[in-house]
């Protein structure tokens, strides 16, 4: 009897200690513990203190969704053969050739896609419709490499489309609830609320690609920086104004902040967007920049804290739309929170 006594309590011992080493991405937090859309147990505009390691969320690091569940890099890059390593029948030839890329591009190449725009695309067309606002037609290979910004839309829509990607380890959900108003967003292209189901036309999506670029000259156009440089397209952006670009400059948690234009380089489109120009795929919740970490979420590249009152969600977003800065309109001392 003292030995099945015995034998119970290992069991439960054991089945304990295997609920504590199972929480990842989503876990419940515990009694008395609170997330707030970001660090475990913070308040509004806090910030870490430069140099320090903040806590993370969902009990996981800085990968966080990325982890994929626990499979951790390998769930994009596949170090020894590449998607067929990872277990997805392919025909892509390039499998794994560039950034060891663990996920199945075949279906993506040369297909095109269309952001944030409106008309019709015809299904299999490989044109986009010329009514189409922010068309992009993918790589036939990816051996422009990852610093090629067309060649980082196909590497995300690997995962994240919602005809070639959903079942490649992905839910659909975001694992952050959304604060403010709850629940979770959806992480696959196409079946997004509102989208079209025609393969590659994403119109509830935020544009990428050579038209979606950040506007300069003040003068001509309504929402665009007083910055210098070449207009918006032919040259790069240099943040030297004394007007709305002030705030590029000063705010401490801008992306611009890192010392380098973050827009891409399409040729002739230089300040244009890719996903990367937004978004850092590799730290979920904290944004580090100028010897500061910032709370962020979504892979967010800055400091995005959604709570009511809040703002920096709303400075996050005027990295780029620089017609809607307070600073645009005068208002050069509104703090971010």
């Amino acid at each position: 009897m003292k030995k099945l006594t015995f034998l119970i309590i290992l069991a439960l011992a054991s089945a304990v200690l295997a609920l504590g080493q199972a929480q990842g991405p989503g876990v419940t937090p515990g009694s008395g513990t609170t997330y707030t859309g970001g660090y475990a147990g913070q308040t509004p505009g806090w910030t870490p203190a430069a140099g320090t390691n903040p806590p993370v969320l969902y009990g996981g690091d800085e990968l966080g969704a990325h982890l994929g569940y626990g499979r951790g890099c390998v769930m994009c890059h596949a170090p020894h053969g590449g998607a067929e390593g990872n277990g997805i029948t392919t025909t892509d030839s390039y499998n794994g050739e560039v950034a060891l890329w663990g996920q199945n591009l075949a279906p993506l190449y040369g297909a095109g896609i269309a952001f944030s725009g409106d008309g019709n695309f015809a299904k299999g067309s490989t044109t986009p419709n010329s009514q189409l606002k922010y068309p992009v037609t993918l790589p036939s290979n990816p051996l422009a490499g990852i610093s090629d910004p067309t060649t980082v839309i196909l590497l995300c829509l690997s995962c994240h489309d919602g005809q070639v990607a959903k079942v490649a380890m992905m839910k659909g959900q975001t694992v952050e609830t959304l604060p403010v108003v709850g629940g979770t967003a959806p992480t696959l292209f196409g079946l997004t609320p509102g989208n079209s189901t025609t393969a590659g036309l994403y119109v509830n999506e935020h544009p990428v690609g050579p038209n979606a670029y950040v506007q300069c000259n003040a003068g001509s156009y309504v929402y665009g920086w007083d910055c210098s440089g070449g207009g918006n397209t032919t040259s790069a952006i240099a943040m030297t104004g004394t007007g709305s670009s002030a705030f590029l400059k000063n705010y401490a948690a801008s992306f611009w902040n890192t010392g380098r234009n973050p827009l891409a380089n399409y040729g002739t489109t230089v300040n244009g967007v890719t996903c990367t120009t937004c978004h850092n795929q590799h730290s979920m919740t904290v944004w580090s920049v100028g010897g500061n970490n910032y709370t962020t979420m979504f892979f967010i590249r800055g400091y995005y804290n959604p709570y009511t009152g809040g703002n920096s969600v709303a400075q996050f977003c005027r990295n780029c739309h620089g017609g809607n800065s307070n600073e645009m309109e005068g208002l050069l001392n509104i703090p971010t929170t």
